[in-house]
């Protein structure tokens, strides 16, 4: 069952989509194939996964790690809807400071692929959602990094006006006052 492979107006963050069997029993799909994915460009060794439960409201980022433990994820919904945004962080890029997103659902069973040297995040747009991505490295404490959500630099259109944030994630700095930046690979 082949996935679809879109390139976004970031051509490195590539929106996927899973061949869906469906009949009267359910589904299935593929969620990741690495034959498929090499195919496409995308040759990246998946090393962890990651599983987060939110209520509406709820944004979580705008996440990355730095060098030399940078992440490419692999994001899925599994129930609900969230709102998935990546930030293109890599200051010598043509796309430095542009983002972009996609709604991912249970229902559309769309991956997004967001590779090394963007920041990522979230709002959940349901009343519950659950969300599963794959990470190219393992988290680091050390190497845990974010930008504010609501960087006006930025300027992600989230389509809430009072997202329910973590104190750790209100508290991010702006891009403009990041001491350091992923460097480019």
């Amino acid at each position: 069952m082949p996935f679809s492979f879109k390139s976004t107006e970031i051509p490195e963050v590539i929106i996927l989509e899973p061949g869906v069997f469906k009949d009267e029993r359910g589904f299935f799909l593929e969620t990741y194939k690495l034959s498929e994915f090499t195919e496409n460009g995308i040759e990246v060794d998946f090393v962890q996964d990651n599983h987060s439960k939110s209520t509406r409201g709820v944004l979580r980022g705008l996440h990355f790690q730095q060098a030399p433990r940078q992440q490419a994820k692999l994001v899925r919904c599994t129930r609900g809807r969230i709102f998935d945004v990546a930030v293109d962080i890599r200051p010598d890029s043509a796309t430095f400071k542009k983002w972009v997103g996609v709604e991912l659902s249970e229902d559309n069973k769309k991956l997004l692929y967001i590779p090394e040297g963007f920041a990522h995040g979230f709002v959940v747009i349901s009343e519950e959602a659950e969300v599963l991505y794959k990470t190219s490295n393992e988290y680091s404490p050390e190497h845990d990094a974010g930008i504010r959500w609501n960087d006006p630099e930025i300027g992600v259109r989230w389509g809430t006006g009072n997202p329910l944030v973590s104190e750790k994630d209100a508290g991010l700095p702006f891009l403009r006052d990041l001491k350091y930046f992923i460097p480019l690979l």
